[in-house]
């Protein structure tokens, strides 16, 4: 009886222990590095401008960029999924062989050290190289070569307003704060309450998911969507790795803060890891919004002080 009750106990510490391991190997790979971006000045009403895809208008939020010492504008796609910012390898690697005493590339730790700057704000770093991007083609004036991610690191430096509507963005460092609701940014998602009907949810603002306007499970948009609706497949980008995004109408009504956003259309995505999945799970959340929600209205989002307002 005594080996049985230490065998047990033995078996209950491994369990603990293992447990114990996975939690920190998983806080440890979803705890984003430490936001080195050294912000100066603020940019107040810079034109956002949209990506475009087969079937979808709002794809991805783009915001104009000037690299340190060259005379040319490039576009960044602002990320809110993502919690650095970062620049994308290829691109710049063409940009270096026109300009090559202005992009200097670390290949050791594969980053860049520049500044850029949005409108009359600077944003200075080290910055992380993804192995991902296109040949920029800088005889096309209305062409938009995009070079990089905007991501929550940023966030965190200023209070970020956007104004869909009139398709603006600024980055500022105080505003008027009232009625604003509370929200979770940890690990440097952000994390917003909302309801739909009575189901209280953590929903995760990812502006990635800028063309879709509520993200779930398949058992969730089974629920939502309209049963007759006809079904939308198509395919998605996550960096370079091909998803499978299926969207149905809905009619519902989406409470978020203090306003209530109409919500015509739910989609899940076929194709995600299991370490994506494992992402959604022990984050809490129950889904995404992306831009597509507040297509009409301005989002205000202050990660400092973890209050936002939808107006």
């Amino acid at each position: 009886m005594k080996i049985f009750k230490k065998l047990m106990l033995s078996v209950a510490i491994l369990i603990a222990l293992s447990l114990i391991g996975g939690y920190l190997y998983f806080d440890q790979k979803f705890t984003p590095p430490q936001n080195n971006l050294n912000v100066a000045g603020i940019a107040e009403n810079t034109n956002l401008s949209w990506d475009h895809t087969d079937g979808n208008s709002h794809a991805a939020v783009l915001l104009p960029v000037k690299i340190k010492g060259i005379d040319k504008v490039f576009y960044m796609q602002l990320d809110s999924g993502s919690p650095t910012t970062l620049f994308y390898k290829k691109s710049l690697e063409s940009i270096r062989a026109k300009f090559q005493n202005k992009i200097k590339i670390n290949e050791k730790r594969n980053t860049i050290s520049t500044q850029f700057n949005i409108g009359n704000m600077t944003v200075t770093s080290d910055f992380e190289l993804l192995n991902y991007g296109n040949t920029v083609d800088l005889k096309n004036p209305l062409g938009k070569n995009i070079i990089g991610t905007i991501g929550t690191d940023l966030f965190e430096k200023r209070i970020v307003l956007l104004d869909f509507k009139n398709e603006t963005c600024s980055f500022v460092e105080n505003t008027d704060e009232k009625d604003f609701t509370t929200f979770d940014f940890k690990k440097r998602r952000i994390l917003i309450p909302g309801t739909i009907g009575d189901q209280k949810l953590k929903l995760l603002y990812d502006s990635g998911t800028s063309g879709y306007e509520f993200l779930t499970n398949k058992e969730e948009w089974q629920k939502y969507r309209l049963p007759n609706g006809s079904i939308k497949k198509e395919k998605g980008n996550s960096w370079g790795n091909v998803l499978t995004v299926i969207s149905a109408p809905a009619d519902q009504t989406v409470k978020i803060g203090n306003s209530e956003l109409q919500l015509s259309e739910v989609t899940y995505v076929e194709g995600t890891s299991q370490m994506q999945n494992l992402l959604m799970k022990t984050s809490g959340m129950q889904g995404m919004i992306g831009n597509k929600l507040f297509l009409n209205h301005t989002l205000i989002i202050d990660c400092k002080n973890e209050k936002f307002k939808v107006k």
